[in-house]
């Protein structure tokens, strides 16, 4: 007896995600979204910053290749593509140096199509645009889920990309990949025996470490930079209510700094409060102690700092200023 079969259909995106700005741009900076766009494009992407200032217009999002810490644009469009976004990519790209920009929108135009291949021909292989179509499917009264199709990508990109691929696979870890590993792993054995109870989510980068914080929508991390020598702890918001969350923390910004006995760098463009400690080269195993100390002692006091405010908040007390209410 053979299975009864369902067919997909497609859902309009609209009903999915009914604003761009409010729901689709903070759906897609989430974490597991983002890796969901990566694997479709083999990039490893960790985001940077949502809404980000260029002039007086703002990008949709930024990130990070982790692969060459090279700059990614995103950029959104939940309709046909459209000559003012395509000035906007253009800009966007010169203002915040991303060597790799990606266009979404539901439909592409074949003008702009081709747009995207005449600058994959015109410009160096340090340079690429994408063009990414985004549908959503469902079975029934399933979950829906989101299908990401490449339609403009560089020349030869999935050739290169296939033999990057097996490349990899034939070659061990990097001396340096073990090392930050090594790092992580030592730095965790630290923190428990110190008795801590924060713990690190799944490890998907050798970079940095993410850590709960009790609310969906915040967490905090710490991380090494071997390139800049320096090690640094964060709370940061995503989701659409991050800027909201932002704001209303900073108004705190006096009584969260005395409480935590110096002073936090606050960055709207990226949602965030941050320590940093420079002049520390975080491949200095000799030296890790101290920088695992350094690191235990302040991610701790921002989950004691923060986690209660955290909880407290609620969006609808924002009120933007003109300023803060732009494009």
């Amino acid at each position: 007896m053979s299975k009864e079969l369902s067919r997909l259909e497609e859902v309009k995106l609209r009903e999915v995600w009914p604003d761009e700005a409010q729901d689709f741009t903070p759906w897609l900076a989430e974490e597991e979204n983002l890796a969901l766009l990566g694997e479709t494009l083999d990039m490893d992407l960790e985001l940077e910053g949502q809404e980000i200032n260029v002039g007086d217009f703002r990008a949709d999002i930024l990130c990070l290749n982790t692969s060459d810490d090279s700059r990614v644009l995103i950029e959104n469009q939940l309709k046909r593509t459209d000559h003012d976004h395509l000035g906007k990519i253009l800009t966007y790209s010169a203002g915040l140096n991303a060597h790799t920009v990606i266009w979404i929108a539901r439909k592409f135009r074949e003008e702009h199509r081709a747009a995207l291949d005449r600058l994959n021909e015109i410009t160096n292989e340090n340079f690429r645009y994408f063009g990414i179509e985004i549908k959503v499917w469902q079975i029934g009264n399933s979950a829906c889920a989101p299908q990401f199709d490449i339609v403009s990508s560089p020349n030869d990109w999935s050739r290169e990309v296939s033999q990057e691929t097996q490349r990899v696979e034939r070659e061990e870890p990097s001396e340096t990949r073990l090392q930050r590993k090594r790092f992580w792993v030592q730095f965790c054995d630290f923190m428990i025996q110190g008795g801590s109870q924060l713990q690190s989510r799944e490890r998907k980068s050798t970079r940095y470490l993410i850590f709960d914080i009790g609310r969906r929508g915040f967490a905090m991390s710490v991380w090494m930079s071997k390139r800049y020598k320096g090690l640094g702890t964060e709370i940061y918001m995503t989701g659409q209510n991050a800027i909201a969350h932002f704001h209303l923390l900073r108004e705190q910004r006096e009584e969260i700094e005395h409480q935590f006995g110096e002073p936090l760098k606050w960055e709207e463009e990226r949602c965030r409060a941050f320590l940093w400690q420079d002049g520390v080269n975080p491949m200095d195993e000799g030296n890790w102690s101290n920088q695992h100390e350094w690191l235990a002692a302040k991610l701790e006091k921002f989950d004691e700092v923060f986690r209660p405010r955290v909880k407290a908040l609620n969006a609808a007390d924002w009120e933007p200023s003109e300023d803060e209410d732009g494009e």
